[in-house]
């Protein structure tokens, strides 16, 4: 177990946190009473959840610290705390909140790369991830959407829609190079 790692596990362990907090500071609002230190816990949680993945990142890279369970982890690990973000926020007593197409957009897209992966590894044996820039711009998109609505900026809107547009075009990126996958393989092979 690399310091990656573990900086890894430790950022999925806040994720139930963040949500606990979130949802208690949602149903403040609720009642008429916004609790603004929960507000700010919220926020300091999700911060140092985004910034250990820099961390874990740098650690990595710098020092050696590769890892076949990090490579599976980091990923997934990020995909959990942007989804359970957008979701508690979606749908908690917060002053702001995501248009529902959002959070649908976002889920779509994940479960569809996530379901391509499967199949496309069921079909030839093999799934080949390549990274694009855009869904690299996607994530940066949403984890700003996600700060902008607890920091309670306004035009969240602006925000929301650059991350739904990026959301939706690394999407179909993804479709696109999961079917060259299937299409270009020889069905000859074993």
């Amino acid at each position: 177990m690399t310091y990656a790692t573990q900086i890894t596990l430790f950022r999925i362990l806040l994720i139930p946190v963040f949500i606990a907090v979130a949802i208690y500071y949602g149903d403040s609002v609720s009642h008429g009473h916004a609790n603004e230190t929960l507000r700010w816990t919220t926020i300091a949680i999700f911060a140092v959840a985004a910034i250990s993945d820099a961390i874990d990142g740098y650690v990595a890279r710098h020092f050696n610290q590769k890892s076949r369970i990090g490579a599976i982890l980091d990923p997934l690990a990020d995909k959990l705390l942007l989804l359970s973000a957008i979701i508690t926020l979606s749908f908690t007593g917060w002053r702001q909140h995501f248009p529902l197409w959002f959070p649908i957009l976002v889920i779509f897209r994940d479960i569809a790369s996530i379901g391509g992966a499967f199949l496309i590894n069921h079909l030839i044996g093999k799934c080949h991830i390549q990274p694009h820039w855009t869904g690299k711009v996607a994530t940066f998109a949403q984890f700003a959407a996600v700060l902008w609505l607890m920091l309670d900026i306004p035009h969240l809107v602006v925000i929301t829609v650059v991350a739904g547009l990026f959301t939706a075009i690394s999407g179909f990126l993804n479709l696109a190079a999961g079917i060259r996958q299937v299409t270009q393989t020889d069905p000859a092979a074993p």
